[in-house]
């Protein structure tokens, strides 16, 4: 599905406030509400608008640390079988501690980011859990002292933004 101009800014307004209903919406763009209700159903079901949850505070939940992790992988193991990347990283994936897990190019392989209540639980995930999985290399933790900005807002008809249709 290809978005225009019409979704985008259906996509902004859903980025601003996720709790505004589709007539809100549809007063503010001046347009029919079933119009913005029949759009965000097409964009949910070809996979753009891939769910809704809230945005959670982290530090006010109990976890305040987060800490990123950058790995080294060997390629194959003990026997000289090649090993799979995508499968550590979705090995990797499967513990909930971690949120977001990379793919990268340049001296190491993935990139993790973690949400943990404390530095010993990311210890934990080090030792119990990562240094486990075959094809693990080695592992750089970078906890973060303090975050200045975290959004899954896109910079939709912003800067750089790719061209429509």
């Amino acid at each position: 599905m290809s978005v225009d101009e019409k979704d985008i800014i259906i996509l902004q307004k859903l980025q601003e406030d996720m709790t505004k209903s589709y007539k809100a919406i549809a007063d503010e763009l001046n347009m029919p509400a079933t119009t913005v209700y029949n759009r965000v159903k097409k964009m949910e079901e070809s996979g753009v608008i891939k769910g809704y949850k809230p945005i959670l505070d982290a530090t006010k939940l109990g976890f305040p640390t987060t800490c990123f992790l950058l790995i080294t992988v060997t390629f194959k193991d003990s026997k000289g079988n090649v090993l799979d990347l995508g499968h550590i990283a979705e090995e990797i994936a499967e513990d909930p501690r971690v949120q977001e897990v990379h793919i990268v190019a340049g001296d190491w392989d993935i990139l993790v980011k973690m949400k943990t209540k404390d530095v010993q639980q990311i210890g934990d995930f080090i030792n119990n859990r990562l240094r486990y999985i075959e094809g693990v290399e080695k592992s750089l933790s970078c906890i973060s002292f303090g975050m200045r900005k975290e959004t899954l807002d896109l910079p939709l008809g912003g800067i750089d933004a790719p061209a429509l249709g």
